[in-house]
């Protein structure tokens, strides 16, 4: 397979890479020993002075191929591992030691390892261009870069700066990586290969200064400076405080950072090499792969959408309802280029919906981050109304009203009396289900549920939910709706709380009826946070109000009748609204007391709900917070609710921020083993109650050790 190509001129030797059948250049072992041959060749070839390496593709270089990473590692030893770093590392020894000043020509993005062998390059010069940007992003998949970027990069420009870099896992356009050191030139682009020539015809020194004899980092200088070791120390605490032990890819750097710059060059790439094993072998990475990389690329490229159905785009949508949701929506419609129609019982309402996309605008302008007549353009894009006759033309409606069947209903019949035939009429309800909004319809054949998630303008995730009357068509459509908001969906058939509602219940009742059985508030909502979870359930419970989760409580009881059974924090939930009239931040409280800038534990907690003498432990804790809430995902895709664990994973992460390094909920009983998962849950259910009690599929599994994600290691 071709991976470059090769050409020599006036002595300077291009190397354009151009990976075939590709639209981008990855690192794979095969380009590696490619590379490493024909620098061989470049050493020994006497008519060569320099090398320009560039691209001819829009990007210079992105990284490994996660794919690769995910599939083909995923039974590596710690051996095969070190090694896969050190053939990589090899290839860049090769490059800056071959004897001949080498140029990177960045014509795009540089990311990963494709900024490593920039790295690995004697110059850097990238082009103006606000499509450039180079980058080490490997923290933000649980990795590190693992063929020197580690080792460079301190050297390039300080071990200090080189781990903001490196922590941040960020992208850096041109003129922010040449103040930061990342690049040594920016040029425009129809000057990039001739500044690259002129560099090499100036006759640069072929080397790179940590291959001269004597040299030290700026940070030692024979013995480790003292305020660099202080400063490392710091570093240590504070990752320590904000990963723990669940994300090990911010201490594995800093370890690199440490111990490498205070060895030669080639042992400072084997410690690296080193702490890249001990992640790539950890299941973690891999969580945090499949399913924030790889399946959500999957997603949004449509791998649930029906086939046989040509794409559509939407040029008008209409938005029922200018509240925070409805609001969110319309700017982020109007953002992707859509006209929207945003309609309220009050022009005041409807009008206050637009402001919310004012306000996001303004933001964004202040911030350099939106150009002023772009914002304006996209405001203009959304007409608030009270006048259903505005609806006319619109190829889709989004109703997000109250959470009252009545209403929806109301909303539904006046919407339709306008739209054409064709349109699709979508709910963003969270709870009500489908079939039954549907029923209001005089078409259900193209009724569905799209349910966004809060704040939606920072939110990827949306639930497509389908009725039992939703046409494929409509679904396909949907979809290609859901893209055109560059939003992530997940498929989900219609049930009570559908997917990511009914299992986020079970997080806040979890935490709930611990406070009943006197665990200690503070103990839950730390033992939370120390598991992953981005905010403990009382806190959150005091954000969604507890109205919400008992108004949910309350409608089954009344549609199921004895047949139901309410969660197990039903009962603290009430006392707190109805005995104690705390249900919600917004209200002045509930599990907390607010003041202008803090907020700390009810002090009345202790009094309404007495601590127990024996409290569990922080690991029994937050066990009971991540084990019901998996437990729960595996019910739904038991019962069909879900149709794929991938989908599971991905609306646990990015719905209601279940712990990415988990990989999401099936991920984590993956990970924990299925054999492991079910043996514990039985011994929760008989300390907590049937609610721990595992299916029946997850039973059938573990005797045969089964996994929901058959690529993931064990």
């Amino acid at each position: 397979m071709s991976y470059f190509t090769l050409n020599v001129a006036d002595r300077i030797a291009t190397l354009t890479l151009d990976e075939r059948d590709a639209a981008v250049n990855t690192v794979s072992p095969e380009w590696i020993t490619a590379m490493r041959e024909a620098f061989e060749r470049l050493k020994a070839d006497e008519d060569v002075d320099g090398v320009i390496i560039t691209s001819a593709k829009p990007g210079f270089m992105a990284g490994a191929d996660l794919k690769y990473i995910l599939n083909e590692t995923a039974h590596f030893t710690a051996r095969d591992a070190f090694d896969f770093s050190q053939r990589a590392t090899a290839m860049h020894r090769a490059i800056e030691t071959c004897g001949k000043p080498v140029v990177a020509a960045i014509n795009g993005f540089a990311l990963g390892g494709g900024y490593e062998l920039a790295l690995a390059c004697h110059r850097r010069i990238v082009v103006d261009d606000a499509k450039a940007a180079v980058g080490l992003p490997e923290v933000n998949v649980g990795l590190l870069p693992g063929s020197g970027g580690t080792q460079r990069l301190a050297r390039m420009i300080g071990a200090l700066k080189a781990l903001d870099v490196l922590l941040a896992g960020a992208s850096y356009k041109p003129a922010d990586a040449l103040a930061l050191g990342l690049v040594d030139e920016v040029v425009a682009r129809e000057s990039l290969l001739d500044a690259a020539r002129a560099w090499i015809q100036s006759g640069p020194e072929a080397g790179q200064p940590w291959d001269r004899r004597g040299y030290k980092t700026k940070e030692t200088h024979g013995l480790l400076d003292n305020a660099f070791a202080n400063a490392m120390t710091a570093q240590v605490a504070a990752l320590s405080a904000r990963y723990g032990e669940n994300y090990p890819a911010p201490l594995a750097i800093l370890t690199c950072v440490y111990e490498g710059v205070q060895c030669p060059i080639d042992g400072a790439l084997r410690i690296e090499s080193r702490q890249f094993a001990r992640l790539m072998t950890d299941p973690r990475a891999r969580n945090i792969i499949r399913t924030t990389f790889v399946n959500k690329g999957l997603a949004e490229k449509g791998a649930r959408r029906p086939g046989g159905f040509e794409k559509t785009k939407v040029a008008k949508v209409g938005v029922l309802g200018a509240g925070m949701m409805g609001a969110g929506i319309a700017y982020v419609a109007a953002d992707a280029g859509i006209e929207v129609v945003l309609l309220d019982v009050s022009v005041e309402a409807a009008e206050k919906g637009k402001a919310y996309a004012r306000k996001i605008l303004d933001k964004r302008v202040q911030k350099g981050a939106k150009a002023q007549d772009a914002a304006d353009a996209i405001l203009a894009r959304i007409a608030p109304t009270t006048d259903y006759a505005a609806l006319a033309g619109c190829t889709a409606v989004v109703e997000a009203v109250f959470e009252d069947t009545v209403i929806k209903a109301d909303v539904v019949k006046k919407a339709e009396a306008v739209l054409g035939a064709d349109a699709i009429f979508a709910s963003n309800t969270s709870t009500l289900p489908i079939t039954q909004l549907a029923e209001a319809s005089s078409r259900p054949e193209n009724f569905i549920g799209l349910h966004f998630f809060s704040p939606v303008e920072r939110m990827d995730l949306v639930e497509v939910i389908l009725g039992r009357a939703t046409s494929d068509a409509t679904v396909a459509r949907a979809f290609d709706f859901v893209a055109q908001l560059r939003k992530t969906p997940i498929v989900v058939n219609d049930a009570r709380g559908f997917y990511t509602s009914r299992v986020f219940q079970t997080f806040i009742h979890e935490g709930a009826a611990m406070v009943g059985e006197g665990v200690a508030p503070a103990l839950i909502e730390n033992a939370a946070k120390m598991v992953g979870m981005p905010i403990g359930p009382l806190a959150l419970l005091d954000e969604v109000t507890l109205d919400l989760p008992l108004k949910i409580v309350d409608q089954a009881i009344a549609e199921e009748g004895a047949t139901y059974t309410p969660p197990c924090g039903a009962p603290v939930m009430r006392r707190m609204k109805d005995e104690f009239k705390r249900s919600s931040r917004k209200a002045g409280g509930a599990f907390y007391d607010y003041d202008e800038k803090s907020k700390r534990l009810w002090p009345g907690l202790a009094e309404a709900f007495p601590r127990a003498a024996q409290q569990p432990s922080a690991e029994e804790v937050g066990k009971r917070l991540l084990y019901v809430q998996a437990l729960e995902t595996a019910r739904c895709l038991e019962e069909g609710v879900l149709t794929h664990a991938g989908d599971g994973d991905l609306g646990a992460v990015l719905g209601w921020g279940f712990p990415a390094w988990t990989g999401g909920t099936l991920s984590f009983i993956d990970t924990v083993g299925v054999g492991a998962f079910v043996a514990e849950c039985d011994r929760l259910a008989q300390a907590h109650g049937p609610r721990f009690t595992p299916t029946a599929q997850l039973r059938a599994m573990a005797a045969v050790n089964e996994r929901f994600h058959p690529a993931c290691a064990a």
